[in-house]
């Protein structure tokens, strides 16, 4: 009978699924793109169904389509005196309802003869006020793409211009280290949201603790982005939680071999506006152990992530939001002797972190043409990590501590205006202050007592104001202009950066665009706190580090499936901090907590390049992107000269390329398969100085020729197929995901053999692969 009990649960399945036509809903609202104004019998239509199905949004600019059945749909929206969009790739389950937020820009030129050909949604980012280098990802493509693994970390670094590694999901912009980027959730700057964030990269972790379950549309920018983004120097991931499903409750349940997810929304009662979504994960990676490098099977890690939203009739729409996760890692010494052969063998470590943000939001109608945007917020990271090392009598010895806890309370709140047709504008405030428990000790060399670096408990604050205008010269021309300061009362530092880009519409399908930016960022608060070996501050003075980038953008879409964009880019970095007559700087600054030099901000950096994009959105069944970016990476240190930066790759292409088929008896079920392949120039290292090596038994760089060696060109693929069967109110998913298939082995780079007595490249192949089942009703 147990034989009998599987086969026959499969042949229900499909024998159901083959019997019916399942069907399910498309809802949302129409805006005005600038003001956020409710519109009125605005025409939402499902292009591709026979017969055409469509609806009117009504007084609050809802809309509902009914029956629609399962499939993938483009939905075009019109509405008099705007120009109509199209809504690309929108995936219809029988489980779950589809809905959409879409905003519609006014179109400054009024004559009726006027035609004007729809835009397509997935070529503009959801931040108008930014011309270029920027990106909308979307939920679709966070849950279809390869090599994502519900990342969008990793989802971002098959985009033009960004380069990645296995090991870790440090998003790399244009040749800037993965610190550079600011993470921003509900328009909160938050900590670094990675499982094992700033351990072996800062900026970068393992995988983010945001699912593709709640995320919604969010913007990506590569450059020059627009005045409102301050304390970012090379890119800004600006994340966005979706609305739960306010009329019907919707659960998700996925098992796989790195763990569960566990999803949850709907509405607080019935026949309520107001509506909750949750999403818990919870991974151990001791099924993948053997596939992993060395300890990784006592990896564990567990996040949750909520949104509350709360309509009101008058008062407006609060929120209350919040994101946590919680990580454990380390590894065991080699107790027999026998076993050393790297200095890894003979090091126990114990790492705890966590990581946290919670805010409440308030967003109310001033007027038509109006909106206040209030968001109150605290966040928490904290990184506690000993390291202990044995010496040759066995015994383990202090080898460095890491108890660094951060707390930041923020105020943030913008009034966003459209004045008229041609003129929007938003302005806005953030309050942040700062508050820090640091302790870090180190024993070099080892064997020495710990020395203490960092001891420091306080409160110091980062004070911004900015002011954005977009202007509407004519129906060719658009101009956005603003300009923000930024004050970090530790020291008094300060930093006025304007912000300028211009967007010629010189065809209905092609446009120029030129963006220029000044931006500046604070480095990690413990830096600020380096004390002497007589205990004085040594670098309490330390300023931004500051960048300006000019970008010239040129978009071509063509027809409604396909996408080509340009953008060749320049930026300058200067105030870099970097150590005296070294080749020393914070551009290539990787994972050295335990630095106690002093710093000046005398460094500088160049980077320049061209990134371009070629991409066919989902249509006739199959999608692909094409993706080169081609640049150069320099720096210079305290030593006055010019070098390659650790990012200096010179060369990324990506290829992604995707295939869906509806099957089954009524078209209704879905076969997927996605791949991801990409090749990079390699990495850059310092040489190693042999001598030096053997003599110290650790691998010791030529740092007086930094980053002159390069790596081999990498050849990264991945893969996912994965098959859902969509039944009444409840589909089931079947998965193989697999990262690294070409099973390429990432450099950590060297490290010494104590066996063969030899300074040998320390290169892993990390490969991921996960089988899962998801369930959704």
């Amino acid at each position: 009978m147990k034989r009998l009990i599987f086969p026959l649960l499969l042949s229900m399945i499909y024998f159901i699924s083959f019997s019916q036509i399942n069907t399910q809903n498309i809802r949302g609202t129409v805006r005005d793109g600038a003001s956020d104004e409710p519109l009125v019998a605005a025409t939402v239509v499902i292009l591709n169904t026979n017969p055409s199905l469509g609806a009117s949004t009504d007084e609050n600019g809802n809309f509902s389509i009914s029956h629609v059945p399962v499939g993938r749909y483009d939905i075009e929206v019109t509405y008099v005196g705007y120009e109509p969009t199209i809504i690309k790739e929108v995936m219809l389950t029988s489980s779950k309802e589809a809905f959409l937020e879409i905003p519609l820009k006014e179109n400054i030129n009024q004559l009726s003869e006027v035609i004007v050909k729809p835009s397509v949604n997935k070529t503009e980012p959801l931040n108008k006020m930014a011309l270029g280098s920027a990106r909308m990802l979307s939920v679709e493509e966070a849950k279809r793409y390869a090599g994502g693994f519900d990342d969008p970390a990793r989802l971002a670094s098959s985009f033009a211009g960004v380069g990645s590694n296995m090991g870790n999901n440090g998003i790399v912009v244009r040749g800037n280290a993965p610190k550079f980027l600011q993470w921003r959730l509900e328009d909160i700057e938050i900590p670094n949201p990675n499982h094992f964030a700033e351990v072996t990269t800062f900026g970068g972790g393992g995988l983010t603790a945001l699912s593709s379950q709640v995320l919604g549309n969010s913007d990506f920018f590569t450059g020059a982005f627009p005045a409102e983004y301050g304390n970012a120097l090379s890119g800004v991931f600006d994340i966005k939680l979706r609305n739960g499903n306010n009329q019907r409750m919707e659960n998700t349940v996925q098992l796989g071999l790195i763990g569960i997810d566990v999803a949850s929304e709907g509405p607080f009662r019935k026949g309520s506006n107001s509506s909750y979504l949750f999403n818990y994960r919870y991974s151990t990676l001791s099924l993948l152990s053997p596939l992993m490098p060395d300890d990784a099977d006592g990896t564990r890690y567990q996040d949750l992530s909520f949104k509350l939203n709360f309509p009101t009739k008058k008062a407006g729409t609060f929120s209350v939001w919040g994101i946590g996760l919680i990580d454990r890692s380390g590894q065991t010494a080699e107790t027999d002797k026998s076993d050393w052969e790297y200095l890894q063998d003979m090091e126990s470590q114990d790492v705890k972190q966590y990581m946290g943000a919670v805010g409440i939001g308030h967003k109310i109608m001033l007027g038509n043409d109006a909106f206040l945007k209030t968001t109150l917020a605290g966040t928490v990271s904290g990184l506690d990590m000993h390291t202990e090392r044995m010496n040759d009598q066995t015994q383990l010895e202090p080898k460095n501590v890491i108890q660094n806890t951060n707390w930041n309370f923020v105020l943030s709140s913008y009034l966003n205006k459209k004045f008229s047709t041609r003129h929007t504008n938003k302005t806005g405030i953030q309050l942040t202050g700062l508050k820090y428990n640091l302790k870090l000790e180190d024993a070099d060399p080892a064997g020495t007592p710990l020395q203490l670096l960092t001891k420091e408990d306080g409160f110091s604050g980062l004070l911004s104001a900015f002011s954005n205008s977009s202007v509407n010269l004519s129906d060719q021309w658009t101009l956005n202009a603003g300009l923000i300061g930024q004050v970090f009362t530790l020291n008094g530092s300060y930093s006025i950066e304007p912000r300028i880009g211009a967007k010629w519409q010189f065809k209905p399908a092609h446009s120029l665009s030129l963006s220029y930016g000044l931006h500046s960022r604070l480095e990690m608060l413990n830096y600020y706190f380096t004390r002497s070996t007589t205990g004085e501050y040594i670098n309490k003075d330390l300023g931004f580090t500051r960048s300006q980038h000019l970008v010239l953008s040129y978009d071509w879409n063509i027809g409604n499936d396909f996408h080509l964009r340009v953008e060749p880019y320049i930026q300058q970095l200067f105030d870099v901090p970097v150590i005296a007559d070294s080749s020393f700087s914070f551009i290539n600054l990787q994972n050295d907590w335990f630095l106690h030099e002093p710093l000046q901000n005398k460094g500088k950096g160049l980077n320049y390049g061209v990134d371009l994009t070629f991409e066919k959105f989902m249509s006739r069944g199959y999608y692909f992107m094409l993706t080169a970016s081609l640049f150069d990476s320099q720096y210079k240190g305290g030593d006055g000269i010019w070098h390659d930066t650790r990012y200096n790759r010179n060369y990324i292409f990506n290829l992604l390329f995707g295939r869906e088929w509806m099957v089954g008896h009524n078209k209704q079920n879905v076969f997927n398969a996605n791949v991801r392949i990409t090749y990079q120039g390699g990495e850059r290292f310092s040489p190693v100085d042999y001598i030096a090596s053997v003599i110290t038994q650790d691998a010791i760089y030529d740092e007086n020729n930094a980053f002159e060696e390069q790596l081999s060109p990498s050849l990264l693929g991945h893969f996912t197929v994965s098959y859902k069967i969509n039944l009444k109110h409840i589909s089931h998913e079947f998965a193989v995901k697999m990262l690294n298939v070409t099973g390429y082995k990432e450099y950590y780079g060297h490290r010494y053999n104590f066996k063969t007595k030899t300074v040998e490249e320390n290169r892993e192949a990390t490969i991921i692969p996960n089988i899962s089942y998801k369930i959704e009703f």
